[in-house]
């Protein structure tokens, strides 16, 4: 389909791609990947030929129909409504409805056999492009990507440019290209909208490569892996996860390569510092040495995913009660938002404020952050809370013209600029960088440097509004590893799932205009929202959510009272609780056991210790379960 043979692509002195090779077959879905940087975007554009290679070939057929999604479409302008936009996709069918729409025109004064001919044959090719259900197609995805009947009605030009994305991102889809080449497809679409692209793009029927940092979109679409890196291509066999796993091994192997052979030439080179001085042993010395010249020497691995450390240190922690939200509502002309509702942010939540664009999260957010005082009710901050919040705006707020070590130095004086660059090293700012000037940063970058800002806040509650916007997967993961070392308590927006799923504990959603909350992680709310079930009144005024389904209660037999069992329960929660810390104790020794090179190196004892702590697991985890749903029991009589 398409073939990349020796590319090299050079910007300056620098090569992008030096001599990679790649070849994507029909039927591939295939997901690039690599730090910011890499080359990712600019080798998209050199399959479609907006740049060209510096040496080396892409080939492809004549014919091939290839479909581009890139952030430059989003200076697309147009007065038309988003579902003419969207029609443009079908040129040719477009092309012979005015054809037949002026045939017919001509038939009301010429009944000429040409005209009807002409008519005919037009008509016949336009059902064969199914063209009489194109209109129907374009409404078909555009709701799909979150539009509305109404909104399809509206100019492109009333959208803001992510939504003008998602209009591009559906005229793309109707072209039913070939091949589908997607960079960031995700970074303006909610959360909806993506699972209805994850769908939709798992029954296409052509190749499909995406960039993007989601590596929970990547593991339900792609069925390949290409990592840019280095100047090269390398092709994993398999989803993101098949990715990590391969290349882990690949990574131990040429590590013990490494060791093998960096312990080799220190032996040779003892052997010839030895023998040197000797006359006799010349030849044999010297013949060490063009034998240690000739040698093909192995790379120690990099580490692509460092591990960070981060200190925060506020100087007071807040009190329980960070925020209270008491009987909000709030409205914008012709649209309710928030209705008489109300809810608190505890000291140690981690929230995820998850939903549909146009739902209100923004909204809540900064209603919660205390940027917006227009509503109705009470928000009411805690004792002792100091808060940061982030938001995409605020890279604008960055100063252009400092450097970036300036730029955190001027905005917390009280770190020492020895912390502030050990900081800015955990985004990845290393050595020089951190003199590089605001001005010259890609938005990634200036997106590392803000956060990295928020985090030196003298802050006990952090709020944060799409966060992971413009990160790659390794900035992503070292702002999971930093909040999981915050001590605070924080709410964010994010349509990262992977992200999510990493950082919160607790799971906020707005449902018939009121704060809705679910107690766990994302992945755990994912699966209780697919067992839910939305019945709506007859009167048709308000949905009511069917909670949680739980496992049926027992009932306290006749002769044994509510106290007396509330009591029994009790005890056998407490003998769970001293069960779990047992369990507990066993399951991290023997992982200290697997830990242990006389194990890992013995594969009989690894798969035997291997096979003993899976057991110890599972057991832990069900009294786990078991205790929870005891607990719920407890709570349910008691209540």
């Amino acid at each position: 389909m398409i073939s990349i043979n020796n590319l090299t692509f050079e910007i300056g002195s620098r090569a992008l791609y030096d001599e990679a090779n790649w070849h994507i077959k029909p039927g591939d879905k295939a997901g690039l990947i690599g730090a910011n940087g890499a080359g990712k975007s600019t080798l998209l554009k050199l399959i479609v030929g907006d740049y060209k290679p510096t040496s080396g070939t892409i080939s492809m057929a004549k014919d091939l129909k290839i479909g581009y999604l890139n952030q430059d479409l989003l200076s697309y302008h147009s007065d038309k409504s988003i579902l003419h936009v969207a029609m443009e996709a079908f040129e040719r069918q477009n092309q012979l409805h005015s054809e037949i729409e002026t045939l017919l025109k001509k038939l009301e004064t010429d009944y000429s056999e040409e005209i009807l001919n002409k008519l005919s044959d037009k008509q016949m090719e336009f059902e064969a492009l199914d063209g009489y259900n194109i209109e129907f197609r374009a409404h078909e995805i555009l709701a799909g990507l979150g539009f509305s009947e109404d909104e399809q009605q509206r100019p492109l030009a009333t959208f803001s440019g992510g939504w003008r994305m998602r209009v591009m991102l559906a005229r793309i889809l109707l072209q039913t290209p070939d091949i589908l080449l997607l960079d960031e497809p995700t970074n303006h679409l909610d959360l909806p909208s993506i699972k209805w692209l994850e769908n939709y793009l798992q029954s296409f029927e052509g190749a499909i490569v995406i960039v993007s940092h989601d590596r929970y979109f990547l593991d339900r679409i792609i069925n390949k892996t290409v990592e840019s890196r280095r100047a090269k291509l390398t092709v994993y066999a398999g989803n993101y996860s098949f990715y990590l796993e391969e290349k882990s091994l690949r990574e131990e192997i040429q590590s013990n390569q490494f060791k093998n052979q960096q312990a080799k030439i220190k032996q040779e080179e003892r052997l010839i510092e030895r023998f040197r001085a000797k006359a006799s042993k010349a030849k044999m010395v010297q013949s060490r040495i063009k034998a240690l010249d000739r040698m093909e020497k192995v790379d120690d691995v990099d580490d692509d995913n460092p591990e960070v450390n981060f200190s925060f240190n506020f100087s007071k922690p807040s009190g329980r009660h960070v925020v209270t939200l008491e009987h909000v509502s709030k409205s914008y002309p012709n649209l309710e938002i928030l209705r008489d509702t109300s809810a608190i942010i505890e000291k140690g939540d981690k929230i995820a404020l998850i939903g549909a664009n146009g739902k209100g999260k923004s909204t809540l957010l900064r209603i919660v952050a205390d940027a917006d005082k227009e509503f109705d009710g009470k928000s009411i901050k805690g004792h002792n809370v100091s808060q940061t919040f982030f938001a995409q705006h605020q890279l604008e707020a960055l100063h252009l013209e400092n450097s970036i070590i300036q730029e955190l130095v001027n905005f917390a004086p009280k770190h020492t600029e020895t912390e502030l660059r050990s900081i800015l090293g955990c985004f990845l700012f290393t050595g020089d960088d951190v003199f590089k000037k605001i001005k010259v940063l890609s938005g990634g970058e200036k997106s590392r440097v803000a956060l990295a800002k928020a985090l030196t806040a003298d802050a006990n509650f952090l709020v944060l509004d799409e966060p992971t916007n413009h990160l790659d997967m390794a900035s992503v993961n070292i702002l999971i590893q930093a909040l999981h070392q915050y001590e605070g308590t924080f709410i964010v927006v994010s349509h990262d799932r992977y992200f999510l799923d990493q950082v919160a504990n607790k799971i906020w959603f707005i449902e018939d205009k009121e704060i809705k909350e679910y107690p766990g992680t994302y992945q755990e709310y994912e699966e209780w929202s697919s067992k839910r079930v939305v019945k709506k009144e007859p009167q048709g005024e308000k949905k009511v959510a069917k909670e949680k389904e739980q496992p049926k209660k027992e009932k306290a037999p006749p002769s044994e009272d509510k106290n007396r069992l509330i009591q029994r329960k009790n005890k056998e929660l407490a003998t769970l609780e001293q069960q779990i810390e047992e369990s507990e104790k066993s399951v991290k020794e023997l992982e200290a056991h697997l830990a242990k090179e006389e194990v890992y190196s013995d594969a009989p004892k690894l798969q035997e210790a291997t096979r003993t702590y899976n057991s110890a697991k599972a057991s832990f985890q069900q009294l786990q379960q078991d205790w929870e749903k005891l607990a719920e029991e407890i709570m349910e009589l008691e209540g």
